[in-house]
């Protein structure tokens, strides 16, 4: 066994996750067990401790941790041989409590160490965190940690483009690396921008601060733009435009001098039109420039494959794009593409110096899944079926589930292991019968939601091509809800709950060995209506993470946030609920 334990302690959606050599066996996002979204800027504790209780392992089992180059508090930091000054005011600092974290790749250049591992204090960051100071502790590129998933699970690519783009890191706002004959060619991003000032080009900053300018939360509501874009024209996408610029190279630049001028031109802007019409405009300019960057990548890398994540990745619409462009044959979208996925790709990592390329390359495999929480399939019936307020229903739960949706019903499903990364993928979602536009309202209602793309789909795998236009370059994304297709102009009137006003769809396609109770409730339901779809969508309330826990999945039904859940073994209704019936 060589139990490898990966830590994303970035300054939102922070992680940890567990692998035995290149098996991944858990991983799970801090924000699930905190209950607080997109939780991070500090060491995951909890989130360790539950991955590895998870494997079923102790600390000492442990061979390496593969750790993010994030901010830290000074006390990890050494800082013999810099400058005096600032030896000094770290000092203060720790001293009276001021500057509580300092970012590593700072303290890296201030004391010019590329090695960051010579500037901290390992046995103390170990200790602190329960585990053996001798564990050998590895710090990984964020970037590079991004996208090497993209290319681990996709087993057949003999080469590749993988593209990072995001808000930002210790290398940057991008990364971009050209896998082919049998190497790993860095083309932007490398490590010597750990030393380089960032120019300002972030094409996701840009999405966020629109996203600001709206009233939104930036790293947390960007998806509500891409909602808005289809209904809104790109009014200010020629001002916009103008700033930015792609190199030669395909680099992306600007003319901006900081970000805060970019910011205050993009406020400006949505001070003077509709949030529709802004939403389209950043939306255009994110697609226009990615496209143009990529048209120019492929010309001097050539390939027919794209490995994408990345913050700006999580924006489905984009990624359709550049599925449809012709570019390429097959596009994959990390399905943790945000922070929380970097865990992952740090792992990847370790394993990659360690083992060298050749024998990385041989480990591939394909992602069958993203369940990687812990398993509560037993305890959620124990919990469901001792509570005074909750009654079981007799009989199959698959059938009665079914005879619910058919009725109207919104239903909770719980069973297995909980995902990883942002998507309900079906053992913590809500799904719901896609014939009535009208439960979007009245779920997003009780959920104290306010969105502007519809649900997504769940839809049989043997039966996606009668209604989605998806292209083969899609179909892999598409298992794991990270792209939008093209909605068959029969079926859109027959499934108006999932269907954008763009006549596109989010999909998820779902094969029995997956998860056979949502299969299994999907089948009997196209049996029955001969309708291959549900709506799925994420079973969490207004800013709140997805639910975990089965008092969790509890408290949502006693609060009839849903009419019903099911679980491998029952289907339950609040009692008050199942008199009113």
């Amino acid at each position: 066994m060589s139990y490898i334990l990966g830590i994303s302690a970035s300054g939102h959606d922070a992680s940890a996750c567990l692998y035995d050599g290149y098996h991944l066996i858990a991983a799970v996002p801090l924000e699930r067990l905190t209950r607080v979204k997109s939780e991070g800027g500090r060491v995951p504790t909890e989130a360790i401790k539950e991955v590895l209780s998870i494997g079923g392992i102790e600390p000492r089992d442990l061979a390496a941790v593969a750790l993010s180059r994030s901010h830290f508090p000074i006390r990890y930091f050494k800082h013999d041989g810099f400058p005096l000054a600032h030896r000094v005011r770290r000092g203060i600092e720790t001293m009276t409590g001021g500057a509580r974290t300092v970012p590593m790749a700072k303290e890296a250049r201030v004391g010019s160490q590329a090695d960051v591992g010579k500037i901290f204090h390992a046995e103390k960051f170990l200790r602190d965190q329960g585990l053996p100071e001798e564990t050998p502790l590895y710090f990984y590129d964020h970037h590079f940690a991004h996208v090497l998933p993209t290319l681990f699970h996709s087993p057949d690519w003999q080469d590749a483009l993988l593209f990072s783009a995001d808000g930002g890191s210790e290398t940057g706002y991008y990364s971009m690396r050209y896998f082919h004959d049998g190497r790993m060619d860095t083309v932007i991003g490398g490590e010597e921008m750990l030393f380089k000032d960032h120019p300002v080009s972030s094409l996701a900053l840009a999405y966020g601060f629109a996203t600001l300018a709206l009233g939104y939360k930036i790293n947390r509501h960007e998806g509500k733009l891409t909602g808005l874009a289809a209904r809104g024209e790109p009014k200010g996408f020629e001002a916009l435009r103008a700033r930015f610029k792609v190199e030669s190279s395909g680099e992306i630049s600007t003319s901006f001098g900081t970000n805060q001028e970019m910011s205050a031109m993009i406020h400006t802007l949505a001070a003077g039109m509709s949030p529709e019409d802004m939403a389209c405009t950043i939306q255009k300019l994110v697609e226009v420039v990615v496209m143009e960057s990529m048209e120019r990548m492929v010309k001097l890398h050539p390939t027919r494959h794209l490995g994408g994540s990345g913050g700006l990745f999580a924006n489905v619409r984009l990624n359709q794009v550049l599925a449809d462009s012709g570019l390429f044959d097959s596009v994959f979208v990390c399905p943790p593409m945000s922070d929380q996925g970097i865990a992952m790709g740090g792992v990847l990592q370790y394993l990659l110096e360690r083992d060298g390329l050749p024998t990385w390359l041989g480990e591939r495999r394909v992602l069958s899944d993203m369940y990687l929480g812990r398993d509560y399939t037993t305890a959620v019936d124990e919990v469901f079926g001792s509570h005074a307020q909750i009654s079981g229903v007799s009989g199959d739960p698959i059938e009665t589930c079914v005879d619910a949706i058919i009725a109207g019903d919104a239903v909770g499903i719980f069973t297995g292991r909980m995902e990883f990364g942002p998507r309900a993928l079906g053992t913590r979602s809500i799904i719901a019968a896609p014939v009535e536009a009208g439960i979007n309202d009245s779920l997003n209602a009780r959920m104290d939601r306010s969105e502007f793309m519809p649900f997504a789909p769940v839809i049989l795998e043997e039966h996606a091509d009668e209604v989605l236009h998806l292209p083969p370059q899609s179909r892999y994304s598409a298992r794991f809800m990270t792209i939008t297709c093209q909605v068959r102009e029969e079926w859109k009137s027959r499934i108006p709950a999932v269907v954008h006003v763009a006549g596109t769809a989010r999909p998820q396609l779902i094969s029995r060995d997956s998860n056979p109770l949502y299969y299994d409730i999907l089948k009997a339901y196209y049996e029955r209506t001969g309708i291959p779809v549900l709506v799925n969508t994420s079973f969490n309330v207004h800013e709140e993470p997805i639910i975990n826990t089965p008092a969790e999945c509890l408290k949502a039904l006693v609060e009839d946030r849903v009419d019903a859940v099911v679980t491998t073994q029952g289907f339950y209704r609040a009692k008050a609920k199942q008199v009113a019936k």
